[in-house]
């Protein structure tokens, strides 16, 4: 008899999950049995590997194009969920988006659009769905962080208070949870090939020319391993939770001078 897969008769609930970690985390809770909910913009993308997934994994996997970032965009994804009769039983919050520059010289429309992804659509989801996980006594819900979570960096200053934001309300709500059968795990990654460095317009600068970014699939599976051990935190790589913990403690001129170093463009 065929061994039951741990996620059998759960759906995940990946936004952000046309590519990069969000793609590498769906094909983690695919292998594991879980059907999946993809939510992102580009619905070519989306489609074929939602159809790809649940081929190769004999799973069940819709696709759903929407702008995630906004306003009120997270109600009315969950009002079509309720619609389609797709109870979710893990959330994961992957769909963000960051820029570069100085924060006076940046359109303002896109630091406030960016707020609206990183931030108040993941709130939302989690406002809405948490409460049923709670009543159903299980599930959980992944929030991607970002090493940037831990320090101010100039040059993306909206961008990393945003994941600062993130860390704080999940770690929160993490506490908040306990014992009622739900769990909440922030995944906080380093530098990672994805289309991020693109289009938040860095691959010139240290952290991402150097070659030293960390593959997607690999922080998804540092990531999702964290989730299943039911870890309040993750910083994906050593040498990315050693430099978050370093951050902390060093003096805070000190901590600006280096991010600022690290994030600026080279010729």
């Amino acid at each position: 008899m065929a061994k039951m897969r741990k996620g059998a008769g759960q759906t995940a609930l990946i936004t952000g999950g046309s590519g990069g970690i969000g793609l590498e985390l769906a094909r983690c809770f695919a292998k594991d049995g879980y059907n999946l909910v993809l939510v992102a913009r580009s619905a070519d993308a989306l489609v074929g590997h939602a159809a790809a997934l649940a081929t190769e994994f004999s799973i069940k996997c819709e696709a759903m194009s929407l702008d995630l970032s906004r306003v009120g965009v997270g109600a009315e994804l969950v009002k079509t969920l309720d619609a389609r009769n797709l109870a979710i039983d893990v959330l994961v919050n992957n769909a963000g988006y960051g820029t570069s520059g100085a924060f006076a010289e940046s359109e303002l429309a896109n630091q406030l659009a960016m707020m609206d992804l990183n931030m108040r659509t993941l709130v939302e989801l989690t406002g809405l769905l948490l409460p049923r996980m709670i009543k159903a006594r299980r599930g959980g819900i992944i929030n991607v962080g970002s090493t940037g979570s831990f320090q101010p960096v100039p040059l993306e200053a909206v961008y990393c208070a945003s994941k600062a934001f993130v860390l704080s309300f999940s770690e929160a709500v993490w506490d908040e949870t306990r014992g009622t059968g739900v769990t909440v795990t922030c995944l906080c990654p380093g530098p990672t090939a994805t289309g991020f460095a693109v289009r938040a317009g860095v691959t010139t600068t240290p952290m991402f020319r150097n070659g030293d970014a960390m593959a997607a699939r690999r922080v998804a599976e540092i990531g999702y391993r964290a989730f299943c051990r039911r870890k309040r935190l993750k910083v994906a790589g050593l040498a990315n939770a050693l430099n978050a913990t370093s951050s902390r403690f060093a003096p805070r001129g000190m901590v600006l001078k280096i991010a600022r170093r690290i994030v600026s463009p080279r010729p």
